[in-house]
């Protein structure tokens, strides 16, 4: 039988400014780098919102899931830094499509990382997949309105240790209070569209610590 891809996001490429990414609590290196557990970000300058991912474990081949811009790379050592707003790793990834199949499966062939459980939210559909030992949920959500287009990135969540902590220092102007998360006995803050990080963005308390 053959082994599934060991797969890992160890990056995720965010078009936007350095200096708004540094405004709410991150440590972002010169070369755009903002080191966290299991998946970093990189900033790049220009036009805000989600470039694509990088991927180890995969076939160099891959420059695409179901429309998703993949980047595949040797695992790189780790980058450790600390972060003012406590950044610790991000949580989940989300993805739009209008076909949960195409594109759940699509990453489940790529991957190896099965589709964990669908959750319908009214007319939303929502898959699950983890990508990798403890590492990155991606979050598919099923919007008709996306129609039969290739999937695309969205957003995404970083958990943090101290929510309040992160949301007192970022300010009121920049990100909303936090309040109880779908997910049990946690809580999210979400990222107010003032902070010009150009894509969604919120911080939620890490599991275990409310």
């Amino acid at each position: 039988m053959t082994e599934p891809p060991a797969a890992r996001v160890e990056s995720i490429t965010v078009g936007g400014h350095h200096q708004r990414w540094r405004e709410l609590g991150f440590t972002v290196g010169n070369d755009g780098l903002v080191p966290m557990l299991f998946t970093s970000l990189r900033i790049v300058d220009g036009e805000p919102g989600i470039r694509g991912w990088t991927l180890s474990g995969l076939d160099p081949a891959i420059d695409e899931i179901d429309g998703l811009a993949t980047s595949v790379v040797e695992a790189p050592p780790p980058v450790i830094a600390q972060h003012a707003n406590g950044a610790v790793e991000l949580d989940h990834l989300v993805v739009l499509t209008g076909s949960l199949e195409r594109t759940c499966g699509a990453i489940a062939d790529a991957t190896g990382a099965p589709l964990k459980r669908v959750r319908d939210v009214g007319e939303t559909r929502q898959g699950f997949h983890r990508i990798g030992r403890g590492g990155l949920i991606v979050e598919v959500v099923e919007r008709g309105e996306v129609g039969d287009d290739p999937a695309s990135f969205w957003g995404l969540v970083v958990n943090v240790s101290d929510l309040d902590g992160a949301v007192e220092l970022a300010g009121p102007e920049l990100v909303g209070l936090a309040k109880d998360a779908v997910q049990l006995g946690r809580r999210i803050a979400t990222v107010r569209t003032e902070a010009g990080l150009g894509l969604p963005v919120a911080m939620m308390s890490v599991p275990g610590r409310p």
